[in-house]
Formats: structure tokens, sequence, C-alpha cells
């Protein structure tokens, strides 16, 4: 009971801003999606990224460790999604990266928070700086059908985590005004995506359903399958392996259908994908917290 209990007050006030941002829409007032995921995208975020980088107070060694683990896990979960997608005749545009990148900001991090504390966020943190370059980089590349290496350079969260990770790895830390100005914006990174998740499902259609319903399944399975023996083979412990697990299992994220229409893949499809994988997770995350914490 202690257990359930515990994974209830982790989850609910994540799936709570969820909901406030659903109930927004669904009552009719206005919520400019494109602005706030922007704004979130490009300067809330980024500002989280780096200044939770900047500093962080994790020792070298668990640094390396959790940033090898989720380089070699969402190089594992690439292969077997290639595989798929090619095995099921699928559009590689399409179907590829939704597949292989989960919400890891959004959902991640604040169950990360809520779960395992600061130190937990700083872990959650490294692992989506590693899929925010991964998805910003190979994952825009592959949603553009390789024509837009331009666009993965003007990205700012790329920017924000490699400068974060010189700072921490030099040791460098910025004025103490102006990291306290990027501490503020950065803090409104976590309820922004909570929100605008909401906002998002509200929106989105499902499309095909019965074959999106099987994606979702086989995503989670999959990502959760694959990160836990890496995360035990790369000898994580305790807080660093329960958020690997929690962060690499997240469901599709909203930043996949907003990629897929801007360009030009199966937007619908991908929209599917968001909203059912994000009703699935409602049982898979509780699920995995109840294993880890």
């Amino acid at each position: 009971m202690n257990v359930v209990l515990t994974v209830a007050e982790i989850v609910a006030p994540v799936f709570l801003l969820a909901a406030v941002g659903f109930t927004w829409v669904k009552l009719g007032y206005e919520y400019r999606l494109r602005f706030v995921t922007q704004l979130g995208m490009t300067l809330a975020v980024p500002c989280l990224l780096f200044t939770a980088l900047m500093q962080s107070e994790m020792d070298p060694d668990s640094l390396s460790a959790v940033s090898l683990a989720a380089v070699a896990a969402y190089g594992a979960i690439t292969l077997v999604f290639w595989l798929l997608v090619k095995v099921m005749g699928l559009d590689r545009r399409t179907f590829l990266a939704p597949l292989i990148f989960g919400n890891t900001g959004n959902l991640g991090f604040p169950l990360a928070l809520f779960a395992f504390g600061d130190l937990g966020l700083e872990y959650a943190v490294v692992i989506f700086a590693v899929m925010a370059v991964y998805s910003f980089t190979f994952g825009v590349w592959l949603v553009s059908g390789g024509s837009s290496l331009i666009a993965v350079v003007k990205e700012p969260m790329v920017g924000a985590t490699i400068l974060g990770g010189i700072f921490l790895w030099q040791g460098w830390e910025t004025p103490r005004f102006l990291t306290n100005a990027l501490s503020l914006i950065g803090q409104m990174a976590i309820p922004l995506m909570l929100i605008t998740l909401g906002v998002a499902l509200a929106r989105l259609k499902p499309a095909r359903l019965g074959l999106t319903v099987w994606l979702s399944i086989l995503k989670a399975a999959i990502c959760v399958a694959i990160a836990w023996p890496i995360g035990l083979w790369m000898g994580l412990e305790g807080v660093a392996f329960g958020v690997l697990v929690l962060q690499v299992g997240t469901p599709v994220a909203v930043t996949s259908y907003m990629l897929a229409e801007k360009y030009g893949a199966d937007s619908d499809a991908v929209a599917g994908l968001v909203v059912v994988s994000t009703l699935l997770s409602v049982g898979v995350l509780p699920l995995i917290l109840a294993f880890v914490i």
C-alpha cells in the first residue's frame, strides 16, 4: 500500500498539470501552442539544461556512467526500431523518430524530480541532454529526409547542452546575477511543458488506431526491456538506474508531432502515437516507478 501511495503522489501532479492544459482548451480558452512551445524549446528548456549541467554536483564517474548508459540505450533502441519499421513496411520518416525518442522533458523531468528529488532531476537532465542532442541532430535529419543540417545547427537545446557540458567539465560558472536569471527562466520549463502537453493532447486526433495501439505497446515494452539490462550492465544503481529506465520508458513526445508537421511527414499518424502512448503511460509509468523506487 505504501508503494501505491508513493507512486500516486509522484504521478498525480504530473497528470493534474497536464489535465489543466487539457481542460483549458476544452473550455474554449485561447492557448497559442506554437508560441508556447517555441518559448519552451528555445528559452526555458535550454536555460534549464544549461544551469542544471553547470551546477551539477554529480561526481565525474556517475556522470560518465549515466551518459554512456543513455547513449548505449538509445543506440540499441534505434537499431531495434529501425529493423521493426523496415520489417513492417512503415514509412521511416514518419514512424522511426517517434518510436526512438520519448517524452523525457514533459514527463521525464517532473517524474524524476518528484520520485527521486534534486539528484533525480540532475540525472534526468543528463539523459535528456543525450536524447536532445541525438533527437535534434539525427532525429531532425531523419524526419526531414536528410536535408536539414542547417536546422540542426540552429537548435538552441543542442547549443545549451554542449555549453553546459563544457562549463561542467571546466568547473566554470556564470556570474551569480546571470545564474539566478537563467535559473528563474528554467524553472518555468516543467510546468509549462506539462500544461502544453495537455493542450496538445486535447487538440490531437488519433489516426490508424489499431496500428497506433500496437506500436505504442511495442515502444513501451522494448524501451524498458533495453534500458533495464543496459543500466545493470553499466553498473548503475539506485537513483541513476531508476531515472534511466524511467526516462527511456517515457511515451512519444509532442515534439515528434511538431517536427513531423514542420518537415512534411505524416503528422496525423504521429499525433495518434502521441495520444495513445501517453494514455498508455498512465499505467506504464507508475508500474516502472513501483519497481525502481
